[in-house]
């Protein structure tokens, strides 16, 4: 702590390059100034601004003034190390240096984007730069490190975006185990009836993918199943997964569905069907399910609760019997190289919007609710019918954003809500010719490949469209004709005036959230989630299906809201950037790791317990801990909480830190240390 800024051994020569990012910075910081003013530095040889650093020629200024001016190490002042720190790393390692000897000061998203103050961001540059300066004087040379990449990958979530990442791994030749927790594959598309804007019979478009994810040779399905425990690193995970009790045996099982058949007991089916239907209590959750074998549920098998029935097991063909009640679950451990989390997303629980009447009100339905209604296999096979299931509706109004756009719940746009709004009025109008039909929207959003000509459809098929939010929906009529009927209280912010509308049926469409275990499943594979709980991307524009975990990937809603192309193009994108690794079969992973001095460690075992990564032993024969650096992530926890100070993060030393501040601390005008009491 005492020695925290060593001179160096060697006269630096270094190099400072000022980016003008187009106007980006230079329309703020007077990068000329900085640049002329970065020269008056001691350590500083050259020092340029250029209006593209990025650039390739940019680029070549830095490799020419290396083997030019035998620079030895490299600042470049520009935008977020996020962006282009291995840009200007490998600039660096092209001129002859090590690329490590390279620092970067963020003068964009730190400075010229926070202000619009000249003087004061011309200033603020040059401290930034002057403390890069200063900390890259102390930078070492330092090696990637070579990992092997395990070919076989996990995805967990089994819906259309993990279905598709799936076969594209597996007919490239790699081994994939895919996950999912519930009895089939399928996600949610397998509970819909047509998708927009093409109308195309959501089943014949899903049904084929599902089939040849379990015909397959190169995939390993296990549903009803979840991911217990993660370790590891990329290229080399160890996942434990539990695989729950069927009570079926699948090695036996034909899926004949008489077990199905004879069951004498039914339940609500509140998972597929949503409440809007029954099923036995072993049961196949539809049709086309994959895979074909039935599974019991235990919270409601009346063997389970009262030891009495086995009627499945009694009528079961197959010998040896498929039927197991003694059956337990199953642990698996997987080794794997990648990860994929397609997880999925969840719908907005509309009964926390008391005045839509969701749960008192009879004839109001939740979008889902209406999917399976309007689904040949549905409980109403394909009939749009109340509640009572004995007539049709003669009005029906569609409620759209319920939960999204609304700062009382959710501030974003769920973006398929607008669209599949528009799909259930076409419906109405396809099955009751005669209905009258409302769409009530906020806005109109339809940004997709022929969403406007559907819209446009819709205009011509009759819907009545009204501009504005719903603000109540109750059953107290004032007038005859309101007898009976739902009374939609809304403003049409088009004409200026409050309508009330009496109608027979009201669809609400609900928010897409993320799922409810999101922030749990996000420790799990130690990475992050936002506020709203939708996984967090590596740079929402760049990098949207890298996690800041190396090695793991997210794909579809679990990122955020999306539709099923642009679900299915990212399930196909992080199954591209897993093949693009696997196909390499050794990558270099950063350096930036940990490391004990092991002779001076006390054995206290503080890091032992933060470290997030596990990555972190305690050798009991010695008496201290050592860094399984193969694990480490290079975080800092562990430097951080040491309280002897023996654990050195690479890159990050104490040195490098402390110099850094006191460049920063500098009289940027004199380059002269700011006197004591000034700091503030």
């Amino acid at each position: 702590m005492n020695d925290t800024k060593s001179p160096p051994e060697i006269e630096e020569k270094v190099g400072v390059y000022v980016c003008h990012c187009g106007t980006n910075i230079s329309k703020v910081v007077d990068v000329e100034d900085v640049a002329k003013w970065a020269e008056s530095n001691p350590h500083v040889a050259v020092s340029r601004d250029y209006k593209f650093m990025c650039s390739s020629l940019g680029q070549e200024l830095i490799e020419q003034d290396i083997k030019e001016k035998g620079l030895t190490k490299i600042v470049v002042a520009s935008c977020s190390p996020h962006m282009h720190e291995g840009t200007f790393r490998a600039a660096t390692e092209k001129g002859g240096l090590n690329p490590f000897m390279f620092e970067m000061a963020n003068i964009r998203e730190h400075d010229s984007w926070t202000t619009d103050d000249r003087e004061a961001a011309t200033q603020k540059a040059k401290a930034l730069i002057n403390g890069s300066i200063e900390r890259v004087i102390h930078h070492q040379p330092l090696e990637q490190i070579p990992v092997s990449i395990n070919p076989s990958t996990l995805i967990v979530g089994a819906g259309i975006a993990g279905i598709t990442a799936a076969l594209e791994l597996a007919n490239g030749g790699n081994h994939v185990y895919l996950v999912e927790k519930q009895p089939s594959i399928g996600g949610h598309m397998a509970q819909l009836d047509k998708t927009f804007p093409t109308l195309d019979c959501s089943a014949c478009i899903l049904t084929p993918k599902m089939v040849d994810v379990s015909q397959h040779p190169n995939i390993t399905l296990l549903t009803w199943s979840e991911v217990e425990k993660m370790d590891g690193y990329m290229g080399n995970f160890q996942v434990t997964v539990r695989k729950k009790a069927r009570y079926v045996v699948e090695d036996t099982c034909t899926g004949c569905g008489i077990c199905i058949e004879k069951c004498p007991f039914k339940v609500i089916d509140t998972e597929f069907e949503v409440g809007m239907g029954e099923r036995k209590v072993i049961y196949r959750p539809f049709p086309q399910a994959v895979p074909k074998y039935p599974v019991i549920d235990a919270a409601n098998c009346v063997y389970f609760l009262k030891g009495k029935c086995k009627a499945c097991q009694k009528f079961c063909p197959t010998e040896p019997n498929s039927i197991d009640f003694e059956q337990q679950d199953e642990i698996l451990k997987l080794e794997v190289g990648n990860i994929i989390l397609a997880t999925g997303y969840q719908l907005f629980d509309v009964k926390r919007i008391p005045q839509y009447g969701y749960g008192k009100l009879e004839n109001v339905f939740t979008s889902l609710e209406f999917e399976r209604m309007v689904n040949a296999a549905g409980p109403t096979e394909g009939k749009i019918l109340l509640r009572d299931k004995e007539s049709e509706p003669e009005s029906v109004l569609i409620v759209h954003c319920v939960g999204s756009r609304d700062e009382n719940y959710h501030k974003y746009c769920s973006k398929v809500c607008c669209m599949y709004s528009l799909k259930f009025g076409h419906l109405v109008h396809e099955r009751i010719p005669d209905a009258t039909v409302y769409n009530c929207y906020i806005d109109m959003r339809t940004p997709g490949k022929g969403y406007e000509e559907f819209y446009d459809r819709l205009l011509q098929e009759g819907t009545n469209f009204i501009r504005g939010k719903v603000a109540e929906i109750t059953d107290s009529p004032r007038t005859p004709e309101e007898e009976g009927k739902l009374i939609v209280q809304v403003e049409d912010t088009l004409i200026g005036r409050q309508r009330r509308i009496p109608v027979d049926m009201v669809i609400l469409s609900p928010a897409i959230e993320a799922q409810p275990d999101s922030k749990e499943v996000s420790q799990l594979f130690k990475m992050g989630c936002d506020f709203e709980g939708f996984f967090i991307e590596r740079h929402p524009k760049l990098d949207p299906v890298a996690t800041m975990t190396e090695g793991v990937f997210i794909a579809g809603a679990c990122q955020g809201p999306k539709d099923i192309p642009d679900t299915v193009a990212q399930g196909a994108a992080a199954a591209s950037r897993v093949a693009s690794l696997i196909s390499r079969g050794t990558v270099m992973m950063e350096p930036v790791r940990a490391s004990i001095d092991t002779e001076n460690c006390s054995g206290c075992r503080i890091c032992n317990n933060l470290c997030p990564y596990n990555a972190i032993e305690f050798v009991e024969e010695e008496g201290y801990s050592q860094v399984i650096t193969a694990l480490c992530q290079g975080c800092g926890t562990c430097v951080a909480a040491c309280p002897s100070g023996v654990i050195t993060g690479a890159h990050f030393t104490n040195e490098q830190l402390f110099s850094q501040i006191e460049g920063l601390l500098w009289d940027v005008q004199e380059l002269e240390p700011v006197p004591a009491g000034k700091e503030e």
